[in-house]
């Protein structure tokens, strides 16, 4: 009877065990993980060379990723990758923003422009001793049919043989010239005597003879062409010239 009583204990539990089983709800699958967040961008640029003078160029070179809206300050949009030739006037730090479903990244280059510096002054021109020569001696003048040497001429001689003592290498000749009044052999002579007058008064004043040479042209090269005094005073002269 035991046995019976107990068999039917077992069999009523594993019975109400059944039933509870079969009346729980079965639990909800767990949800699927989220998506992972787009990646961020990257961005670098650089300018090669980083430092030019005016008027020359230089490279700008950038690079980016996971960017879809790229950028440069005074450029405008560009491609995400790529190179340009950049010539500024003045230093400029170009900026780039690179923009992405995951956010925006920046990156700046800088380039140095250094102003040239202005051109070198042309070099002055070469003064040559036919130039000095010509800037700093003194033609003699003489009165009418006289060659001797005017007193109001010794500057002119003084200040030509000052300068022809400090240029010893300078060798000239001494011209003889005339107006046009008296014959063509007479002025020829009269022209001699004038340049050796001044010849000697040089001498005179220091300046080596071996240096001088004298020749006549009487009336023949006239300096001034009317035929009036103050005209042929200017034709009255021993003329200087130097000799190469």
């Amino acid at each position: 009877m035991k046995q019976q009583l107990k068999r039917l204990f077992l069999i009523v539990s594993l019975s109400a065990l059944l039933a509870l089983g079969a009346c729980k709800k079965k639990a909800a699958p767990p949800p699927p993980p989220p998506p992972p967040p787009p990646p961020s961008p990257t961005a670098s640029i650089s300018v090669n060379p980083s430092s030019i003078q005016a008027g020359q160029s230089a490279s700008l070179t950038w690079q980016t990723s996971n960017a879809t809206d790229v950028s440069i300050d005074g450029i405008g949009a560009v491609q995400p990758n790529g190179s340009q030739s950049v010539s500024p006037t003045d230093s400029t730090t170009y900026h780039l923003t690179a923009k992405g479903a995951g956010g925006s990244q920046e990156a700046t280059a800088r380039l140095t422009v250094t102003q040239a510096p202005p051109p070198p002054p042309p070099p002055a021109p070469t003064v040559t001793d036919e130039d000095l020569f010509a800037q700093n001696i003194k033609d003699v003048y003489f009165d009418y049919d006289k060659s001797d040497i005017r007193g109001d001429q010794q500057s002119s001689i003084q200040a030509d043989a000052q300068f022809l003592n400090q240029h010893p290498n300078m060798n000239f000749t001494i011209e003889g010239h005339c107006d046009e009044r008296g014959s063509t052999d007479y002025n020829l002579a009269l022209g001699d005597q004038r340049a050796s007058a001044v010849k000697n008064a040089l001498t005179a004043a220091g300046v080596n003879a071996s240096r001088i040479k004298t020749i006549s042209y009487g009336k023949e090269k006239p300096f001034c062409s009317e035929s009036n005094e103050a005209c042929w005073q200017q034709n009255r002269r021993g003329h200087l010239v130097y000799t190469k």
